[in-house]
């Protein structure tokens, strides 16, 4: 198995981690990533197997001492269904899935469609941003609807989400993890205000309900809710920036957007790039030997260019679909995203309005990453109408 350094904070790597993930690729199943002191796999039935394998799971089968400036941080992590395995997972998810109903999400269609409308509406003239315009508000506000909180505490939920998802970047600092333990108090402690009089019908007076009943225990109700605005809202930001800029790059803006177009922005530029998991018992796969407590690293936006699966990977082709595997984006298996219905309607609608009403829509700026990996997005997109 080889060995590769490279610095994930790297400015040249931050802006297009692509070529790296091709040399991991060409080197087999697994390699190991030097800086991250574990395998990673790169190919897209590699990355597909490891997802769904149930001896490889989310929790730590040995977690190191926590410093207690991270305290507040875990206090939540600690009960979110992403960061579980069964059977607690299995309980978790199941009684989420009561509230969090594909009925239930597909109703928002008109909704996301009208409140795209409003977003562009506000557009200032000349040139914007369109992630501050457009990419960040839609899907927060979506998930407040969703949650049953006030839209207007949308940039209160924007700040706690961003301190948050900073624990899993490569840059963070010990300031960093302090920032995220006190979003993490700040965010609990609004949402218990929120718990006292929930609105009616709401997801959270649904969870609640489950909760009364004992199938989920307070803790968890919160942290339910906390996973559903960050993980809900970052990846989809991310992805409405990278589509955006992947279709005016390609000369492709202007497309009729379809179910397809929505899922090669998904693939082309993935807005996750790594997934880590736990061996949970010793074993041997791909000619490495696991030890019990091992971490793998799954590079869900290598597989999603394997040029053994999809023809000229780096092109953006919306024509490959239907026959063309669906990305691993959303990842697979037990952990595969609860979100990923919400996040393809929003997906779905959000650039089927902005693509109908900014048809002339045009890159202002050369876009540039942000250096955030494992999450992959763009600091700002400068546009004109």
């Amino acid at each position: 198995m080889e060995t590769f350094d490279q610095c994930p904070t790297d400015p040249a790597f931050v802006q297009d981690p692509y070529p790296f993930y091709d040399r991991l690729r060409a080197a087999g199943p697994l390699s190991v990533w030097r800086d991250y002191a574990m395998p990673v796999a790169s190919g897209h039935a590699v990355v597909g197997a490891l997802l769904r394998d149930r001896r490889f799971g989310r929790e730590d089968p040995f977690p190191p001492p926590r410093p207690d400036h991270q305290a507040g941080f875990w206090a939540i992590e600690d009960h979110s269904m992403l960061e579980l395995e069964p059977p607690r997972h299995t309980r978790l998810r199941s009684q989420v899935l009561r509230a969090f109903t594909s009925r239930r999400i597909q109703a928002l269609g008109p909704e996301i469609a009208a409140l795209a409308h409003s977003l562009i509406d506000a557009f200032p003239a000349g040139e914007f941003d369109l992630l501050d315009a457009f990419a960040r508000p839609l899907p927060v506000r979506v998930i407040a609807r969703l949650l049953g909180v006030p839209e207007t505490d949308a940039p209160l939920l924007l700040r706690w989400s961003n301190a948050m998802v900073g624990m899993y970047q490569a840059r963070r600092t010990q300031a960093d993890e302090v920032a995220a333990a006190r979003a993490a108090g700040e965010f609990t402690a609004y949402l218990h205000d929120i718990f006292r009089a929930p609105q009616p019908d709401s997801l959270i007076a649904q969870l609640l309900t489950v909760s009364t009943e004992g199938k989920l225990s307070p803790e968890e109700v919160t942290a339910t809710c906390v996973l559903l605005l960050n993980a809900g809202h970052e990846a989809t930001v991310h992805t409405l920036g990278n589509g955006v800029a992947g279709l005016c790059s390609a000369g492709l803006w202007g497309h009729p957007v379809t179910a397809d177009l929505v899922e090669e922005v998904l693939r082309h530029d993935a807005p996750l790039h790594m997934f880590t998991r736990y061996a949970m018992e010793d074993l041997s796969l791909f000619g490495h030997d696991f030890a019990r407590g091992d971490r793998v690293g799954l590079l869900l936006a290598a597989a999603n260019r394997d040029p053994a699966v999809y023809d000229d990977p780096a092109c953006f082709d919306v024509a490959r679909y239907p026959e063309a595997p669906v990305s691993t984006s959303f990842g697979a298996g037990l952990h595969f995203c609860l979100g990923a219905p919400l996040a393809r309607l929003e997906l779905l609608e959000g650039l089927r309005v902005l693509a109908e009403r900014c048809p002339g829509l045009t890159v202002a700026t050369p876009p540039r990453y942000a250096d955030i990996y494992h999450f992959h997005g763009l600091e700002r997109l400068e546009v004109r109408r």
